[in-house]
């Protein structure tokens, strides 16, 4: 059975994103199901799979980092609103006996994500 995992850096200090939430979300006919909330550690990770087991079967997923509060408590000034607050990524699991993993690379201005391994 497969699993999914994620992992967050912050390119703007280049450290991993420590206390990052992030919510889970599962996604059909454009309804949102929320099925858990979660906290990187101080490797910018979740300390175990953000979706595993039953739930982690073929449909459209969405994770929500909730990076503007994450630069908030990181001290920096920032103009209000931020330009970056929720980040939500919607993806797609067809093949459910693999592992499918999220990073996600943020800045206060900027992020990139794709399927890592």
């Amino acid at each position: 059975m497969g699993f999914l995992t994620t992992h967050v850096l912050d390119t703007a200090h280049g450290c991993p994103a420590e206390n990052v939430r992030i919510g889970m979300y599962r996604v059909s006919n454009n309804i949102t199901e929320h099925l858990l909330d979660a906290v990187t550690n101080e490797d910018g990770r979740c300390e175990n799979p953000v979706l595993k087991d039953d739930e982690f079967a073929v449909g459209t997923y969405e994770l929500h980092f909730y990076i503007g509060d994450y630069f908030k408590d990181k001290g920096m000034d920032l103009v209000a609103p931020n330009f970056l607050d929720i980040i939500p990524v919607r993806f797609g699991i067809s093949l459910p006996e693999e592992h499918y993993h999220i990073p996600l690379l943020v800045s206060p201005f900027s992020y990139s994500t794709y399927r890592g391994s």
